[in-house]
């Protein structure tokens, strides 16, 4: 099956029925120990994920470790501009859980990231990062402990499908061409319009099934926290790109109301149910003018739809919904994404799961991160229906390479996602008070260790490996 590789001799694999994962007590898990200070980083990690498993569960559960190669690593076995080898991939399917180190963003060879390769290669259309404050982590704002959130990042469309053509190429010019002299001009809305001939171009496409898809594991997750928790806002840049952007929020309303109606409620939903809560005999016209503050300078054609909306949401859920029964509800909202980066800091304990494209996610997810601590301190995960990849955020910090010094903080929480995803608790419980003691009594990697006061002396990364390990309890 394999060119370089053998599988383990002892364990099994991972399977999936309806896009969930069904774990055996010894599973065979892939793992990738990354370039740069994947060297340091990934013993460290291993260290404290079996040292976990094995006092949660007595020698009832144990991972068995798949070592495959990717990055500069896999070029070293496999030969030059070999980053991605077919033995990884194979393996990756054929275990479907696996986690990663940082890797090398190829030079050459043909693949623009081994990241964004794995998460298309693999569907891996949810990249989940949660971002939570850990006490004693140095941190630039000053309330980082309110933030908790989970941003919900859309992996596989928007622009980093990666279909785009370089300024002067043949395709691009024609493309602007027909753009310019058929598409544009026949699209009333885009006036006179026209694309610069010496623009480069790039596609934006975003599905309703890849929203919905998306959407879907977050409020599913959504359902998992505590009731505080239940919320869902839509990411998105809709108020512009109404047809792409947009369409994601409408998307994602559309399931919530749908797929998840007794569970899910939306903002204005709950302001048209609060109203009549607070003044039962509130007639339609009332209670459309209290949801839309400009309700009066409105059309006579917006006004009657406002009003339809009123009478369509009071008869379809004020049963299921109302006299408060909304407040035990996941509470699904919108926001602009521009509003949502200041909203993080300003307000950050009124959020908790991020629905939003791939860009948008990918800014929002590590403005987030910077807020608890920065990256070092930020797990990620790529998942779809039959794979998972749980990955450092960071990248290869290659002059840290072999010094034993790096933070192996973003790497361990990553394998805490996947313990979690797993189901294995009780083994997550453990790292994450591990950690968080570790952290609170300042025994920290030298990148959190400079910037305490008073200042502290800097464990190794092993010694932090070790230190989560002994504060177990």
């Amino acid at each position: 099956m394999y060119d370089k590789l053998s599988s383990p001799t002892t364990g099994s694999k991972i399977t999936f029925k309806n896009g969930e994962p069904i774990v055996p007590d010894n599973p065979i898990i892939p793992f990738i120990r990354g370039d740069g200070t994947g060297i340091d980083i990934w013993p460290a990690t291993q260290k404290v994920l079996d040292a976990a498993v094995e006092k949660a569960y007595k020698g009832k559960r144990k991972i068995s470790w798949f070592k495959v190669y990717a990055g500069d690593e896999a070029c070293d076995l496999y030969g030059t501009y070999q980053y991605l080898p077919q033995d990884t991939l194979a393996a990756i399917k054929e275990y479907g859980v696996a986690i990663k180190g940082p890797l090398t963003t190829p030079v050459g060879g043909g693949i623009r990231s081994l990241n964004v390769a794995l998460r298309q290669i693999f569907d891996l259309y949810a990249c989940v990062r949660p971002c939570r404050y850990y006490a004693g982590t140095p941190s630039p704002h000053k309330s980082p402990e309110k933030l908790d959130v989970i941003v919900y990042r859309e992996n596989t469309e928007d622009i980093y499908l990666g279909i785009e053509w370089k300024q002067g190429d043949k395709i691009a010019d024609r493309l602007i061409n027909i753009l310019n002299q058929e598409l544009i001009p026949a699209t009333p809305e885009h006036g006179k319009k026209q694309i610069p001939l010496d623009a480069g171009i790039g596609i934006k496409p975003i599905s309703k099934t890849g929203s919905q898809r998306l959407v879907r594991r977050a409020i599913k997750h959504a359902l998992l926290l505590p009731k505080n928790k239940q919320m869902v806002t839509l990411v998105h840049k809709g108020n512009i790109m109404k047809y792409t952007e947009g369409a994601f929020r409408d998307w994602g309303y559309e399931l919530a109301t749908t797929e998840f109606r007794q569970e899910c409620v939306t903002e204005r939903e709950s302001w048209i149910l609060s109203n009549k809560e607070n003044k039962p005999d509130i007639t339609l016209d009332e209670n459309a003018r209290k949801i839309d503050p400009g309700f009066d300078a409105l059309t006579d054609e917006k006004k009657a739809e406002i009003v339809k909306e009123v009478e369509t949401v009071l008869n379809s859920i004020w049963s299921s919904h109302g006299n408060g029964k909304w407040k035990d509800k996941i509470m699904v909202n919108d926001r602009i994404a521009d509003s949502i980066f200041q909203q993080i800091q300003t307000r950050p304990d009124e959020y908790s799961i991020l629905a939003t494209m791939n860009l948008n996610g990918d800014y929002l997810s590590d403005a987030a991160a910077a807020i608890v601590g920065g990256l070092g301190m930020g797990p990620g995960a790529n998942i779809g229906d039959s794979a998972a990849i749980f990955e450092a955020t960071h990248g290869t910090a290659p002059k840290h390479a072999g010094l034993d010094r790096i933070n192996p903080g973003s790497v361990i929480l990553s394998g805490v996602m996947m313990l979690e995803y797993m189901g294995w608790q009780e083994a997550a419980d453990l790292i994450k008070k591990g950690l968080a003691d570790a952290i609170a009594n300042r025994q920290v990697t030298y990148d959190l260790a400079r910037l305490m006061e008073p200042a502290v002396e800097p464990l190794k990364c092993s010694e932090f490996a070790e230190a989560i390990i002994q504060r177990f309890g």
